[in-house]
């Protein structure tokens, strides 16, 4: 049955898409959808941001279509199988991607742009607080699968950058049979994010003690949460046991391993801009009309003239 303008209206409103998306021939569909969350948060809401997220892709695969850009199917860098044996064995595959997209060992500070370097396209989204995100295929008729991964619009940027890496992983990892997927994901998303050589350069092979404020200081170069950096310490054989113990007691004490996980040194949410840039350039050069570049970015022609001239940037 064909909806009434009305209802179709609502619908889109309700799944937070446009009535275009609804009408639309649907020849992409999402595939392999696993949205990470706390015990405690619903499966619903996680899945209600799924046609929402098709909505986005759709509209991103025809602007590149639209001038003529190919739109990077994903395949493994290099076209390699990453495997792990163990949750160590993560660590290498970590510096494995470090090396064969050219990183280095320095900090990563814009990751949204790596990885959409790299074809995979990052939205984020609101999603409730004990949803960090989730990373999918896009299956088009005919052509590669397009990776995209989800970030929760409304946690901090370290919670983001880990949840990227993390996903990131499950993207480019194969775990053996009777390792914990989870578990490799996680130290996969710690090496990638704080490389253990330059850890070790800034703070020593060894040490006894390590102070909040050193964290911190760490934390404002790496730009993940501290969390992850005392992860790290004791992962990289720096600290002991007891000192891993010790200053993740510390951290509980001071509310870091809560939600919202406020931290000294906020990290600036990632915000995908690669669509956006897109827009404003085909508006530029004439490839585009303002209204349509108005629709593909779902704002207003007001809006985008703002964004052309410069007086909103983010």
């Amino acid at each position: 049955m064909m909806p009434t303008s009305t209802v179709l209206l609502a619908l889109a409103a309700a799944l937070r898409v446009s009535p275009e998306y609804l009408l639309s021939e649907g020849l992409i569909e999402l595939v392999e959808v696993d949205f990470r969350r706390t015990p405690e948060s619903g499966v619903k809401e996680a899945k209600a941001v799924q046609s929402s997220v098709l909505d986005h892709v759709e509209r991103y695969l025809k602007l590149e279509e639209l001038l003529n850009l190919p739109s990077a199917g994903w395949s493994k860098p290099k076209g390699e199988a990453y495997s792990a044996a163990s949750r160590e064995a993560a660590d290498l595959v970590a510096a494995q991607i470090r090396s064969d997209w050219g990183l280095g060992s320095d900090a990563i500070m814009d990751l949204t742009e790596l990885l959409e370097e790299h074809g995979v396209k990052v939205l984020a989204r609101e999603l409730p607080v004990g949803v960090f995100g989730s990373k999918a295929l896009v299956r088009r008729s005919g052509k590669q699968d397009v990776a995209a991964i989800v970030v929760n619009s409304l946690h901090t940027g370290e919670r983001q950058r880990l949840t990227l890496a993390h996903e990131l992983s499950h993207l480019v990892l194969t775990p053996f049979a009777g390792v914990d997927e989870e578990a490799a994901a996680n130290r996969f998303a710690g090496a990638f994010l704080v490389p253990e050589g330059t850890l070790k350069a800034k703070l020593g092979d060894h040490r006894t003690s390590v102070s909040l404020g050193e964290l911190v200081s760490l934390k404002r170069y790496f730009r993940v949460s501290l969390q992850v950096l005392v992860v790290r310490l004791h992962q990289c054989g720096i600290v002991s046991r007891a000192e891993y113990s010790r200053a993740w007691a510390m951290l509980k004490g001071h509310g870091y391993l809560d939600p919202p996980w406020k931290e000294p040194e906020a990290v600036e949410p990632e915000k995908p801009r690669r669509m956006m840039r897109l827009c404003l350039r085909a508006v530029t050069e004439d490839a585009l009309s303002e209204s349509k570049a108005a629709e593909f970015l779902q704002i207003s022609v007001h809006e985008l003239n703002r964004r052309l001239q410069a007086e909103h940037l983010n």
